[in-house]
């Protein structure tokens, strides 16, 4: 059918290439029954432990593939009937499970053009290609069924094909209403689980009911609606809800802020939209549809690439049947339909994962750690903001009085005590709540440094601390949290976040950039590059590590790792490009003072660092990632 429409699309499309590319794939998740639902498995297990299984699959990987599938009906039209686009499609999405992530596949409806036993039973056989292989939902659509009636119609040969019996061996089958045209299903991707309410071509009343039931035993799982007369655009892809697509809406989307997405073909051509719910979120809505392509869409299928690191789910649509094909053997009918990428074909849309789904299932941060928990075998300092660390942390956004002592909870001596740098004010340092979410301790110091004139303050070890002078010939791992302010206002180049005091020219190091340098420090470039620069004990260079450009409002866990060889920076847990391979064997201490919040150029201070600085730790070995202090997300 076709149709136009009137709503315009709130997001714009954004292109990139085929979902071919590394994703780690989740496999299938917990299984569950709701009520008057017919019974799944009831353990728990992924798809690559059973026979024939394609791939094996990382639940917890930030990345995975929803595909789609849309209107299939002309592909089973009687005696004219062509599986074989379906089968290449079905081959691909086995094939690539494991490069492009597919943790399930949906189909929207109108499998078959006429409903006839024949159409299904062809259709159902097709379907063994990826039976047991990739997890699945189909719905009932106008075209596989005789009776336009609601989910109560009774006994079809759709059902005895398509029904619940289909699902029972699925690790991802939930259950199905008690007439059988309504399931639900459950996955477990991106470290969490995620529901899919595939639903019949006309609900009804009854099947509504069932379909909250679900929602309501399941509250914490975003869920994506699926079904086949949802919504209809007009030929800019501007999209607007049908009659039975504002029934949906008003009897269960809008109401249920757990439905992020929702899918549905029938209408022609695809189109998008976004509304708001009840809870004042985002619901995207879209219409999937390519039967009025050349072959019937040549069983065109639609990836949604879930990215939860990056925040995006990345769109596009393309058909393997032809994708396989010689390109310079593919006639130009096949040459346009490969790959589609009009604005409602391939796009991507920006979503807060976190925010969107904390209404129904927020986030519980981790506790405070123990300072004995985070101290492993070598620490030799360890400064937390939080009581723990002093004696009498003020409120937040109070200063922190020049004088006041941080303690090294190793134990060592390395205490610290608080200063201020030439013209800096009580407020360039005060004590935060703020803190990286994986940080042990739940607090930090925000501080206020900068140029013309020069301000800020300082964190220093005592003139005897034995930090001062050790040598760290072993290796060591020296960790910190850190967030630059947004906006980043004001000239920050080169600002030091923490350093040895000295010379590198009084240790004797005369390759180096300058001997006025100190002869360890992290700092800030112009570019927002973190650099780490080191002049060894044993060796007379300064092997120097570069960072990306980090960024700005967000915290993040700097680790710089020496191994008694060479040093590496990691920045949250990901080892960075610019790591030296040149020798790098301790640290030239020269006896003098530990310094947090800024770095020397010829035994003096300039600006301080501006932003916040959480726990930080020094540790005389090599640690590990999995060892680092930030706990992953």
């Amino acid at each position: 059918m076709n149709a136009e429409g009137q709503s315009l699309p709130t997001s714009r499309p954004r292109r990139r290439a085929l979902l071919q590319a590394a994703m780690a794939v989740p496999a299938a998740g917990a299984v569950a029954v709701a009520g008057g639902g017919t019974p799944a498995e009831a353990a728990s297990r992924t798809t690559a432990s059973r026979p024939g299984a394609s791939g094996r699959f990382d639940a917890e990987s930030p990345r995975f593939a929803l595909a789609v599938l849309p209107d299939t009906q002309y592909l089973f039209d009687a005696d004219s009937s062509d599986p074989e686009p379906l089968r290449a499609t079905f081959r691909y999405l086995v094939s690539e499970r494991e490069e492009a992530n597919i943790a399930f596949m949906t189909h929207l409806g109108d499998v078959t053009e006429h409903g006839t036993s024949d159409e299904i039973e062809l259709a159902a056989d097709t379907f063994g290609t990826i039976h047991g292989k990739v997890p699945y939902s189909v719905l009932a659509g106008n075209h596989d069924i005789k009776s336009s009636t609601d989910d109560q119609r009774g006994d079809s040969a759709y059902l005895s094909s398509f029904g619940p019996d289909r699902y029972a061996s699925m690790p991802t089958f939930g259950g199905a209403s008690p007439d059988g045209y309504n399931t639900f299903h459950i996955l477990r991707a991106a470290g969490r689980e995620w529901l899919v309410l595939a639903l019949d071509w006309r609900i009804s009343d009854a099947g509504l009911r069932w379909a909250q039931g679900v929602l309501d035993a399941h509250p914490t799982l975003p869920a994506i609606l699926t079904t086949h007369d949802l919504a209809w655009a007009d030929d800019e892809g501007r999209a607007q809800l049908s009659t039975h697509g504002q029934r949906l809406w008003d009897g269960i989307i809008r109401g249920n802020d757990q439905i992020f997405l929702a899918l549905g073909g029938h209408y022609w051509p695809p189109g998008r939209t976004v509304l708001t719910n009840d809870a004042d979120n985002d619901v995207h809505v879209h219409i999937t549809n390519y039967q009025d392509r050349y072959y019937g869409g040549a069983g065109m299928i639609r990836l949604y690439g879930f990215d939860l690191a990056r925040k995006t789910i990345d769109v596009e649509t393309f058909s393997p049947w032809f994708l396989d094909r010689d390109p310079e053997k593919r006639t130009l009918l096949e040459a346009e339909t490969v790959e589609l990428t009009g604005d409602t074909d391939r796009f991507g849309l920006d979503i807060d994962f976190e925010r969107r789904f904390a209404g129904f299932a927020p986030v519980v941060p981790p506790r405070p750690r123990p300072a004995a928990a985070v101290m492993p075998r070598g620490t030799v300092a360890y400064w937390r903001f939080d009581a723990s660390g002093t004696a009498a942390p003020g409120k937040d956004g109070t200063p922190v009085g020049s004088g006041t002592v941080v303690r090294d909870l190793s134990g060592h001596g390395n205490d610290l005590t608080a200063s201020r740098l030439h013209s800096g004010a009580p407020e360039v340092l005060t004590w935060s709540t703020e803190h990286h979410r994986g940080q042990p301790a739940h607090a930090s110091l925000r501080f206020d440094g900068g140029k013309q004139p020069d301000r800020g303050a300082v964190l220093t070890t005592a003139a005897h601390a034995p930090l001062n002078s050790e040598k760290f010939t072993s290796g060591y791992t020296i960790e910190t949290f850190v967030k630059l302010p947004e906006p980043f206002e004001g000239d920050h180049a080169w600002m030091g976040i923490l350093s040895w005091e000295g010379r590198s020219g009084d240790a004797g190091k005369t390759t180096g950039w300058s001997p006025d340098e100190p002869t360890c420090s992290l700092n800030l470039s112009p570019e927002r590059f973190l650099q780490f620069v080191v002049y060894p004990h044993k060796q007379d260079a300064d092997p120097t590590s570069w960072s990306h450009a980090v960024p700005v409002g967000r915290w993040m866990h700097i680790a710089l790792v020496n191994d008694g060889r060479r040093t590496v920076m990691y920045v949250d847990g990901s080892k960075i490009a610019r790591n030296p391979a040149q020798p790098s064997t301790g640290i030239a201490t020269l006896g003098k003072p530990f310094v947090i919040g800024a770095t020397q150029f010829d035994e003096a201070f300039g600006q301080g660092f501006y932003g916040w600085i959480g726990d930080t730790r020094i540790v005389n070995r090599p640690l590990k990632p999995q060892d680092f202090m930030a706990l992953s997300d």
